[in-house]
C-alpha cells in the first residue's frame, strides 16, 4: 500500500481553515505546527511539505484575509458621488467582517497590521477606500489629508465591527448605530457647505 498523500489541495485547505480558527481564538504562541496538523487530521510533514513551516502557513491565512476583504471592497461599482461610495465601502467592510469573523480577527488582531497609506501592495484592502477619499478631496467634498481621513474612517469602522463581532452590540443596536456613526465621521471631514447640506438632509422630516 502506498503512503497517503499529504500535499493535496484538500489537506492544504483544511490546514488553512484550522489555522485561521486557531489564530482567531487562541493565543498565537499556542498555534503550533503540531496543533494545526492535529486539528486538520494530518501530519506535521504535510505542513512543511505544503507551506514550509508555521510562518508560511500563517502567511497563507493572512493572504486569504487580505484578498477576501480586497475583493469585497473592490467589487463595488463607482458612482458619481464619492460620499455614497464611501458609505457603500463601509457597508461592504462590515458585511465581510460579519461573514468572515475569524479571518477578520486574524487580519486586525495582530497577525496583519493596518496600513492607511495604501502602500502595502496592489491588493491592499485600503486602496478602494483611499480611491474614494481622493475623489472626494478632488471634488472639494472632503477636506484634509487622505491618510488621516482613511485612518479616521477605518478606526470608526473597526470599532463598530469589532464590538459587534464580540457581542458587545446586539444585532438591533449594531444596525441602528452603524449608519449615523459612519455619516457623522464623514461629516467631520466634510467641507462647510457639504457639512451643512448633509445635516439638513438628515434633519429633514
Amino acid at each position: 500500500m502506498g503512503r497517503p498523500r499529504t500535499n493535496d489541495e484538500a489537506v492544504k485547505e483544511r490546514l488553512v481553515e484550522c489555522a485561521t480558527e486557531m489564530l482567531a481564538t487562541r493565543p498565537r504562541e499556542s498555534v503550533t505546527v503540531r496543533a494545526v496538523a492535529a486539528a486538520a487530521e494530518t501530519s506535521t510533514t504535510a505542513v512543511y511539505s505544503l507551506f514550509g513551516g508555521k510562518d508560511r502557513l500563517v502567511g497563507a491565512v493572512r493572504d486569504r484575509a487580505v484578498a477576501g476583504l480586497f475583493q469585497e471592497l473592490s467589487a463595488l461599482q463607482t458612482s458619481a458621488d464619492p460620499l455614497t461610495d464611501l458609505y457603500a465601502l463601509a457597508v461592504a467592510y462590515r458585511r465581510w467582517g460579519r461573514g468572515h469573523s475569524h479571518l477578520y480577527t486574524v487580519l486586525f488582531g495582530g497577525v496583519q497590521s493596518f496600513d492607511p497609506s495604501g502602500e502595502a501592495g496592489a491588493s491592499d484592502p485600503i486602496r478602494p477606500l483611499l480611491a474614494a477619499i481622493d475623489r472626494a478631496l478632488a471634488a472639494s467634498i472632503l477636506v484634509g489629508e487622505a491618510t488621516s481621513i482613511a485612518l479616521s474612517v477605518w478606526a470608526t469602522l473597526h470599532g463598530l465591527v469589532t464590538l459587534e463581532l464580540a457581542g458587545a452590540l446586539d444585532a438591533a443596536t449594531a444596525e441602528a448605530v452603524f449608519r449615523p456613526t459612519i455619516h457623522a465621521t464623514l461629516r467631520g471631514w466634510a467641507t462647510p457647505a457639504v457639512f451643512r447640506s448633509l445635516r439638513q438632509a438628515e434633519l429633514a422630516p
